[in-house]
C-alpha cells in the first residue's frame, strides 16, 4: 500500500532518512519522541515538502506518478490542519462533495448524528473530543483506501479515545485498507496496531510486530556485577541506574530460561521508548 525507501530530507538542524513499509490490511504506528521526524515522514508522504532522495510508492506507483483519481485514495487527518473553524458541517459537506467523487454525504451524516456533531455549529466551538473524530470521520468519508492519521487521539478523554479508535476498526473492516498512524498513547496502539516503526532523530532505529515487542521484549533490572558476568549477546540498550543497570533485550524468553535469578519484566512500548531514545547501544 505504502512504501518510503531510504528517504531524505535535510534541514539545516535535523535530517530526515528512513524505510517503512505499510502493507495492505494493516494498521502500522510510526512512534518516537516529538521532533524525532514523524511529522516529516508524513508531509513527504503526502507531497506537502519536496524530499531530497529517496522513493516514495503509493498503491504499486511512483510518487510521481501518481494520478488526481490516485490521491482521493488517501484520507488525511494532521494536528494542525483542517477546514476553517469558522465553517459548519453543513458547509463542508458540498466541498467535500466537489472534492472526492466518492464521497459519502448520507454515511458521513449518518456518522455525525451518531457522535452529536451539530451539522450547524461552528467548528470552532466543538470540543476538543468533536474536533478529533470529525477530523476522523472526514478522513474517511470518500471510500479512502489509506489513512494518514498523525496523533488522533491527542487531547481525548477515555471514552473519546475509544469512540475514534472504534472508528478505526470499524473502517478496517472493509475491503483493502491500511492505516499509518502516530500517537504518544501507547495503550492505543497496543490495542489497535499490527507492527510498529520507531523513530528518533530522524532515523528508524526499530521495526517489530506489536505481538512480538509486548510478548518477547523486556527489561532486565541487573546490579553491576549480573551485568559483568552475564550473557549480553541479546541485550539491545543499557541505561545505569542506581542499583545498576536496565536492560532492555529482545528476547525475554532466553532469560527466564537461563538466568531466572535475574529481575526480569515485561515492557511497555512507553518503556522501549525510554530504553531506545535514553539507553546506550550495545
Amino acid at each position: 500500500m505504502l512504501k518510503l525507501c531510504n528517504i531524505k530530507k535535510q534541514y539545516p538542524q535535523f535530517q530526515l532518512q528512513c524505510s517503512l513499509e505499510v502493507p495492505k490490511n494493516c494498521i502500522t504506528a510510526l512512534i518516537g519522541p516529538n521532533g524525532a521526524g514523524k511529522s516529516t515522514a508524513f508531509k513527504a508522504i503526502l507531497g506537502l515538502i519536496h524530499i531530497d532522495g529517496g522513493e516514495i510508492e503509493l498503491f504499486g506507483k511512483p510518487f510521481c506518478a501518481l494520478t488526481p483519481q490516485d490521491r482521493t485514495r488517501i484520507g488525511t487527518a494532521l494536528c494542525n490542519s483542517g477546514f476553517s473553524g469558522y465553517l459548519k458541517i453543513r458547509d463542508i459537506v458540498p466541498i467535500l462533495s466537489q472534492m472526492y467523487p466518492e464521497f459519502d454525504k448520507e454515511n458521513f451524516l449518518e456518522k455525525c448524528r451518531h457522535f452529536d456533531l451539530s451539522l450547524d455549529k461552528k467548528i470552532n466551538d466543538f470540543s476538543t473530543g468533536m474536533k478529533a473524530k470529525l477530523k476522523v470521520l472526514l478522513a474517511m468519508s470518500h471510500n479512502a483506501q489509506l489513512l494518514i492519521l498523525d496523533e488522533p487521539t491527542v487531547g481525548l478523554d477515555v471514552v473519546a479515545r475509544e469512540e475514534v479508535l472504534d472508528m478505526l476498526r470499524e473502517y478496517m473492516l472493509s475491503g483493502e485498507r491500511s492505516i499509518l498512524i502516530s500517537s504518544h498513547i501507547s495503550s492505543d496502539l497496543e490495542g489497535l496496531c499490527d507492527d510498529v516503526y520507531f523513530i528518533h532523530e530522524g532515523q528508524i532505529l526499530l521495526h517489530e510486530e506489536i505481538g512480538t515487542l509486548l510478548d518477547c521484549y523486556g527489561i532486565l533490572k541487573v546490579s553491576g556485577e549480573q551485568y559483568n558476568t552475564m550473557n549480553q549477546t541479546r541485550l539491545i540498550r543499557k541505561k545505569k541506574e542506581i542499583y545498576g543497570y536496565s536492560l532492555l533485550t529482545s528476547d525475554k524468553q532466553f532469560y527466564l530460561e537461563n538466568m531466572p535469578e535475574l529481575t526480569i519484566e515485561k515492557c511497555s512500548i512507553d518503556e522501549v521508548i525510554m530504553m531506545m531514545t535514553k539507553g546506550e547501544i550495545l
